[in-house]
C-alpha cells in the first residue's frame, strides 16, 4: 500500500471514531492496511512526531524493536487539517483528470 494512502486511512478512521469513547485500532491496524507491524509502527510514530495524532506511548528497546501503545490515540486539529487539504487535492486531481479525459489533444 502507498505510504500516504495508509496515513490517510489511519487518520480517516481516527476522524470517524471521534464520536466514540475510544478509537478502535482494529479498523486501521497493520493487518487491515496490509503492511508489516514495523511499518505500521513507523507510520504511527511519524504521525505523532508531526502532530497529526496524540495519546500514544512509544517504547524503543535496546534490541531495536519498538512498541507502540495506542490505547488513547486521537486525531489532532493538525490531523484534521491534513485530511481536509488532502481531500481538496483529491478533488482537484479528479477534476483535472476529467478535463484531460474529455479534451482532445491534452
Amino acid at each position: 500500500m502507498d505510504n500516504f494512502k495508509a496515513v490517510y486511512k489511519i487518520l480517516k478512521a481516527l476522524e470517524a471514531s471521534m464520536d466514540l469513547e475510544a478509537a478502535n485500532v482494529d479498523m486501521f491496524n497493520a493487518e487491515k492496511l496490509g503492511v508489516s507491524q514495523n511499518r505500521w509502527n513507523r507510520y504511527i510514530e511519524m504521525m505523532y512526531d508531526v502532530g497529526y495524532i496524540k495519546g500514544i506511548q512509544i517504547t524503543k528497546y535496546v534490541d531495536g524493536t519498538t512498541m507502540v501503545d495506542c490505547d488513547d490515540i486521537e486525531i489532532t486539529l493538525k490531523g484534521l487539517e491534513y485530511l481536509q487539504e488532502n481531500s481538496i487535492m483529491q478533488k482537484i486531481y479528479k477534476a483535472a483528470k476529467g478535463v484531460k479525459d474529455i479534451t482532445p489533444g491534452m
